[in-house]
């Protein structure tokens, strides 16, 4: 299922944000598309898997935000980045601009590198159409609007953020924090692109934007404004850290991916209303192969 929520309902944005909200694994909000609409041209920040796409597109039809004039990836993921071989084609009759890093485009165009730690996902879809390249300090213009790119490096190494000075608003992509709910959340520590020392760079730079950001807006799980915004920025590198350590301490305990799961709950989301047992042990699942393929922990097989 997909809907669209006006984010400005509470007046804390312009009128021309707009969220794509996707639903997997029956979540609402599991992976948060936005559109930006400003004087007549529309950007999409992220794409979703492949599957999703022209039910995307359809959702873009029917309330009005068609057609899409530029698209900018945070980073290539398979599930911010594989559908957009299948949206371009099905929008061929669009001239659309791609937009990602500069990092990212040779993944974009062989992105089976980026799915090793990522099981049953062996169908992946090269993306060969023109994609302009990104880095630090380019400006995107929406028609009078500008978004300035960030590097956020640490989640993968072509992880990019989109800072919109007029909002005081930054779209984050996975560098931060996934936050489900106030007391719910994962950390960016997935396979197979992880770097603990950029990470840090990251937590550091959104720190520094501090006075210059009343929100944030995450790929998962949508927008955190004002003092949930502030919690995120205080928290994520110690959560980061605590998270860390502890699955590593459990993974060598030799204990079941169920059981570290829920030890995990147990530990750091107890006080939590929002629990799906599937999603969080694919997340943890995720973030074990995140710390082998960063050197982390030893591999081993975890029973299941």
């Amino acid at each position: 299922m997909i809907q669209i929520v006006i984010i400005n309902s509470e007046g804390k944005f312009d009128d021309n944000y707009y969220l794509i909200d996707g639903m997997t694994m029956g979540l609402p909000k599991f992976l948060s598309i936005y559109v930006i609409e400003y004087n007549g041209m529309r950007l999409m920040i992220d794409i979703g898997e492949t599957l999703k796409a022209r039910k995307i597109i359809k959702k873009l039809k029917d309330f009005g935000l068609y057609p899409i004039h530029k698209i900018v990836l945070t980073h290539s993921h398979w599930d911010h980045a594989q559908g957009i071989s299948k949206m371009s084609n099905s929008m061929k009759e669009l001239d659309i601009e791609v937009l990602a890093s500069e990092k990212a485009v040779e993944n974009l165009k062989n992105p089976e590198k980026m799915t090793k730690g990522f099981e049953g996902f062996e169908d992946v879809y090269p993306f060969e159409g023109k994609i302009t390249p990104l880095k630090e300090g380019d400006i995107i213009d929406i028609n009078g609007l500008e978004l300035e790119i960030v590097n956020l490096f640490g989640h993968t190494m072509d992880s990019i953020g989109l800072f919109d000075k007029t909002n005081k608003n930054i779209f984050a992509g996975c560098a931060a924090i996934n936050r489900l709910d106030q007391d719910a959340f994962s950390v960016p520590l997935m396979p197979p692109d992880f770097h603990e020392q950029q990470l840090l760079k990251t937590f550091n730079k959104l720190r520094d934007m501090r006075s210059e950001l009343n929100s944030i807006s995450l790929a998962h799980f949508g927008v955190w404004k004002d003092k949930h915004f502030e919690q995120i920025l205080d928290e994520m590198e110690d959560l980061y850290f605590k998270v860390k350590d502890s699955l590593i301490e459990w993974y060598n305990e030799d204990l079941s991916i169920e059981v570290i799961t829920n030890k995990y709950f147990k530990t750091f989301v107890p006080n939590s209303k929002f629990w799906n047992e599937k999603l969080f042990v694919f997340l943890v699942d995720m973030m074990i192969n995140g710390l082998k393929y960063s050197g982390f922990i030893k591999e081993q097989t975890i029973s299941h």
